[in-house]
């Protein structure tokens, strides 16, 4: 029995779900930590923004006209608590003021740094009177990235003058980068976690899957094929039991074969143990033997049955061989049956014809091709040449053996119901039908006890075999009239090649 041994390099079933799994939950799980890290990134943004926003809010409500008539920033505290908050954020801020309609007028700086970055001039709003624009834009500022909200808008004072008012609110980006940063460790981590999670579930699901066919595994171990029982499959998983039942009829098959096999070897042992203790007994009369006419008696009742030994033992080989369930390396062909019984109807002639015997071939008529010159197969059948004359030849074998002398013999080759036929006809002494079944038993034999034409009991067993390795049976019937047997090989016709 062959041995199939695991190649370390194919993957194994935990290996093979982590090539299939991990991929997919890793591209879902980046998807959806970008999706998440964008929406909170959002949030970070807005957050700040807002913050920024309101301190825009709060500077230009600030902003007013004093007594004077001129424009002057109240509010000290809200202005003071904007300031302070400035410091540890790196926040700037700039509230200037450039008068209109003078020329040569430079920006009047009422309060924080005078050399902020403008707002980029195709952000920068159209001036329109009573409109609050608010303008974002990125920026470098003293070394440091900066996010600034510029409001630009119009403002007069009670003399009617108007100027142009640019509040700007600027802060570094970093407080940002780091919440971001942060964000992202966070969603790193979450998903690793989950990742290792997800592989150490399919790891333990899978162990634990496998737990018997492991149990399986270590029982054909211990048995050593000792005992061909069949596998338990009460415990093992609905979708590996379909395998197990495959295993269990495999047995069942090799151990139908071991019995077969078995018997085999017990029977041919016995046929040939008696043969032999003849030729021994016969070579010890044969060297005690003084006189050369019975020296030579013996010698020849010697080669008698070293003959019939050895058709024992050709039987035996062909009986093996029909018996083989392996498939032959000698595909079937199309043959003509008519060709293989006129073959063998040539080979026994003279066999019949020591026997006195009339041997004759009713052969069926070989079908013209329209528009050539040849004819086609008469009864083409798919099939092995040399198995089908082995058959073939059994059952000729047969008839000659136990037909008596002056007797007739027919092998008639026909079709009929898309079945190519091959009868052996004789008129010998026939068989019950009740024991027909039992001639296609190995070592029985249909003669009698002590009947000189007695055989092996081979014959029919091998011819039936190589029948039905070629899709065919062989039965047995009554004549149409008088006594005798018919041995019909069946087998399924082929359509005749078309020329």
């Amino acid at each position: 029995m062959k041995i199939l041994r695991t190649d370390p390099d194919r993957f194994g079933i935990r290996a093979r779900l982590l090539t299939l799994l991990l991929p997919a939950i890793l591209g879902l799980l980046a998807l959806d930590s970008w999706n998440d890290y964008r929406a909170l990134r959002n949030q970070v943004q807005d957050a700040y923004d807002q913050a920024m926003l309101e301190s825009v809010h709060v500077l230009r409500g600030s902003l007013s006209v004093g007594p004077d008539g001129l424009l002057h920033l109240n509010a000290p505290l809200a202005v003071q608590a904007v300031v302070d908050a400035a410091g540890p954020l790196q926040k700037y801020l700039h509230i200037g003021l450039t008068p209109q309609g003078v020329a040569s007028t430079s920006e009047v700086t009422l309060l924080g740094a005078t050399d902020l970055p403008a707002p980029p001039a195709q952000q920068a709003p159209p001036p329109s009177s009573g409109a609050s624009p608010v303008v974002w834009y990125d920026s470098h500022y003293r070394g440091h990235t900066v996010r600034v909200v510029a409001l630009q808008s119009k403002v007069l004072d009670e003399r009617g003058q108007a100027f142009g008012l640019l509040i700007q609110v600027a802060e570094s980006t970093e407080p940002r980068d780091r919440a971001q940063a942060a964000t992202l460790r966070q969603e790193l981590i979450r998903d690793t976690r989950m990742v290792l999670v997800m592989i150490l579930l399919v790891w333990l699901g899978v162990t634990w899957s496998l737990q018997p066919l492991e149990r399986l595994r270590k029982t054909v171990l211990q048995n050593k094929g000792r005992d061909l029982k069949p596998l338990d499959t009460s415990d093992v998983p609905h979708e590996v039991a379909p395998l197990v039942n495959a295993v269990n009829q495999h047995l069942a098959s090799y151990r139908d074969l071991l019995e077969q096999q078995s018997q085999f070897l017990a029977d041919a042992s016995h046929q040939l143990r008696t043969p032999l203790a003849i030729m021994l007994t016969q070579a010890g009369v044969a060297l005690r033997e003084k006189d050369p006419e019975l020296l030579h008696t013996t010698l020849r009742a010697m080669v008698v049955q070293i003959s019939r030994s050895r058709r024992l033992c050709e039987q035996l080989l062909s009986l093996a061989h029909a018996s083989d369930g392996a498939p032959s390396e000698d595909a079937p062909a199309v043959v003509d049956l008519n060709s293989v019984a006129r073959d063998v109807v040539l080979q026994y002639l003279a066999l019949a014809h020591e026997k006195n015997q009339d041997l004759g071939l009713d052969a069926a008529e070989d079908a013209p091709v329209p528009g050539a010159l040849h004819k086609s197969p008469a009864v083409p059948v798919l099939a092995r040449g040399a198995e089908l004359h082995e058959a073939l030849s059994n059952l000729v074998h047969n008839a000659i053996a136990y037909t008596p002398p002056g007797g007739h013999i027919t092998v008639k080759v026909s079709t009929g119901d898309g079945a190519a036929l091959a009868e052996v006809r004789d008129d010998g002494p026939g068989i019950a039908p009740a024991r027909r079944a039992e001639v296609f038993e190995r070592f029985h034999s249909a003669a009698p006890s002590g009947n000189s034409s007695r055989g092996a009991g081979l014959g029919m067993a091998i011819a039936r075999a190589y029948a039905r390795r070629n899709g065919g049976d062989i039965e047995l019937a009554d004549p149409a009239s008088g006594t005798g047997l018919r041995a019909i090989l069946r087998l399924p016709q082929v359509p005749a090649p078309q020329g």
